[in-house]
């Protein structure tokens, strides 16, 4: 009996899982995929699953990594011996970590059925680990599989992304999350509801918020000080921005900036899509009487070019003042 389900243990992405399982089963799965998606959406996790669905030794029929053989358990736990993860050392994924890579893949499997190499967050690399990993793509060993993950595939190499097949995933339902959270995780409905809300879809976000109870309180004061600085003129907005561009959770702060001028934006124009910070509703409300339709969308772009920004390496505190100018004054 599986330790997983149909859907190999995953949160969503049910044609994605479909896809995977089916190749396996006819034996037509390609050498090289590539999972893309927002952060925490479930790529590394498929990933991990894909490759367990690989080398199981007592796989369902329809393609279903039992769970609890050795290869399942060692891999659950990237402790074996024929699967190895290569992540971004600092900032980036470099060179030396490709070239070891390679290494490895030309041996034969130690005891699985393939090597699997998993490279999460490909659009870090240098380009000369890019390079490097472009050779392997091209002529990759008969007993090696290769994962990519990326934000988007238009981060990466078109040589590099042409050589995978591309697994776009995208958020989750929030009704699926919700559903998952509590039946996996023992939250009450109203918990799971927020948490499959707030996560805007992401399986991995809300699973984090679940184990790591200080997320949610760090949001909480990211939402206040939002309140906050908008009542402030250019030199607070300035202060604020000196402060957010030293924090050790930038990406945070911005996702939350702009969820939340989504959610205004929506309330404007009178949409009945549920709102990401649905426990806020209150606060959302009143921002949207103050503003116009016009200001909120400005003031979403700011925030998502700042995004952009700063995945291009702009200057952190230049980039967030020009944001933060570009808000609206109430």
């Amino acid at each position: 009996m599986s330790t997983y389900d149909d859907n190999w243990g995953m949160i969503g992405h049910e044609w994605a899982v479909e896809l995977l399982a089916s190749r396996l089963v006819s034996e037509r799965a390609s050498h090289a995929y590539l999972f893309t998606g927002p952060s925490q959406i479930g790529k590394s996790t498929l990933a991990v699953r894909f490759a367990q669905a690989m080398n199981c030794t007592d796989p369902g029929s329809n393609g279903v990594p039992c769970g609890k053989c050795r290869a399942c358990d060692l891999i659950g736990r990237g402790i074996h011996p024929d699967v190895q993860v290569v992540s971004a050392e600092g900032k980036s994924i470099k060179i030396e970590s490709i070239r070891e890579l390679q290494q490895s893949l030309a041996l034969r499997p130690y005891e699985a059925r393939f090597r699997v190499a998993i490279l999460t967050d490909m659009q870090l690399a240098t380009d000369h680990a890019a390079d490097a990993l472009l050779k392997t793509l091209e002529e990759p060993p008969a007993s090696t599989r290769l994962l990519l993950t990326s934000d988007v595939s238009e981060s990466l190499l078109p040589t590099i992304v042409s050589r995978c097949q591309v697994i776009p995933l995208r958020p989750v339902s929030i009704d699926t999350l919700a559903e998952a959270l509590s039946h996996w995780h023992g939250l009450d409905e109203h918990e799971a509801a927020l948490l499959a809300a707030l996560s805007g879809g992401r399986p991995g976000w809300a699973i984090s918020a679940i184990e790591n109870p200080e997320l949610l309180k760090e949001r909480a004061e990211i939402v206040n000080a939002i309140l906050a600085v908008l009542n402030e003129k250019r030199v607070g907005r300035f202060n604020y921005s000196e402060e957010i561009a030293r924090h050790p959770e930038l990406q945070l702060v911005l996702e939350t900036w702009q969820s939340w001028w989504r959610d205004v934006l929506l309330l404007v124009e009178g949409s009945s899509v549920m709102p990401v910070n649905i426990d806020r509703r209150e606060d959302l409300q009143a921002i949207s009487f103050q503003v116009t339709p016009e200001e909120a969308r400005r003031a979403l772009r700011a925030v998502r070019h700042t995004i952009e920004a700063l995945d291009k390496n702009a200057n952190t505190r230049l980039a967030l003042d020009v944001m933060l100018l570009e808000m609206p004054y109430l």
